[in-house]
């Protein structure tokens, strides 16, 4: 039970999502923005969903000439910055932003504030990076192998850290522990950032996060990782094997970002929004951006990322069960 991802799929979703746009954009309402949009970003600052949030922003200013700003309104799995979001006005002026976390909600609440069919509309994905498992960089692990043998050998005495039950590092790593039949123990923290500094302190023995996560303490000699999702070896991380590479040739867990916008925003601003998103992917420095943080600069949008939403949160009912996650 455990999470597979292909990217030829989002490739073709990438071709498919730019030809639907072309008709709305002839329409689209050249007074938006006519003033400032907000985006809210449900988790504190310095996580992977901030920092691509806040490069995105950057883009978006610089390619319409109006402001778009963060602001992170943090707690409940994301669900609180969320429901703002749910309650601000469909004008295209308000935003959420989130990750594959958002696919994972249904099977960490019982009961959501809001309808998660419908009360929030997909806008695009994009920049979609690998997962890597993260050590310390005086951890005594130095492969995967010798973590996975002694996660067999000691069962539960193997512990690592999350920004919360329910968060994409959660789910990830439960898909870990299931593909690679394995016993360890969930040591979840306020934040992607506090789990961090466990890691860093000796608190946790690893931390499973996308690229973005964790590359600012990689490159700063802090952190070693271990191996990393995807097909093929990451251009920025050449000398970090994959999983499959090392005998999990099924875990395949990607983390995406992706922005939402309220129920009835006018189709004209989701086909801009669409296609300010494209642009900023294309550019040169969103690439070296995306490439710096081992990701792929790539842009899904309208019905391909519905869809892909739905597809994500089937397969994490899968992860959900396998793990025994108990409903908040």
């Amino acid at each position: 039970m455990f999470l597979t991802f292909a990217y030829r799929a989002v490739l073709a979703g990438c071709t498919l999502a730019g030809l639907a746009l072309m008709p709305a954009l002839a329409q689209a309402q050249s007074a938006w923005p006519a003033k400032p949009v907000k985006i809210v970003v449900p988790y504190p600052p310095g996580g992977a969903v901030d920092q691509v949030t806040r490069k995105i922003a950057q883009k978006l200013t610089e390619q319409t000439g109006q402001s778009f700003f963060v602001e992170n309104k943090a707690g409940a799995t994301g669900t609180i910055g969320a429901s703002q979001v749910v309650q601000s006005p469909a004008d295209g002026y308000t935003l959420l932003a989130n990750d594959t976390t958002y696919s994972m909600l249904p099977h960490v609440f019982k009961k959501l504030p809001w309808d998660y069919e419908r009360d929030l509309v997909p806008v695009a994905g994009f920049n979609f990076a690998p997962v890597t498992l993260a050590v310390a960089a005086d951890s005594k692990f130095k492969t995967l192998q010798e973590l996975l043998a002694f996660a067999r050998a000691n069962p539960s005495k193997l512990y690592y850290g999350t920004g919360g039950a329910g968060s994409m590092p959660h789910f990830a790593t439960e898909a870990l522990r299931s593909a690679a039949r394995i016993d360890i123990t969930h040591v979840p923290y306020k934040g992607a950032g506090e789990a961090t500094l466990a890691l860093l302190s000796g608190t946790i023995d690893f931390q499973m996060a996308s690229t973005p996560g964790v590359m600012n303490q990689v490159k700063g000699g802090k952190m070693r990782l271990l191996a990393v999702s995807g097909d093929r070896r990451l251009k920025a991380l050449p000398d970090v094997p994959t999983f499959k590479e090392l005998g999990l040739k099924q875990y395949g867990v990607i983390n995406f970002t992706g922005l939402w916008a309220p129920k009835g925003t006018p189709p004209a601003v989701m086909a801009r929004l669409q296609k300010e998103i494209e642009v900023a992917m294309a550019s040169a420095d969103f690439q070296t951006f995306a490439d710096n943080l081992g990701a792929v600069p790539i842009s899904v949008g309208g019905p391909v990322f519905a869809k892909m939403l739905r597809d994500s949160t089937q397969q994490w009912a899968k992860v959900a069960a396998a793990a025994d996650i108990e409903k908040q």
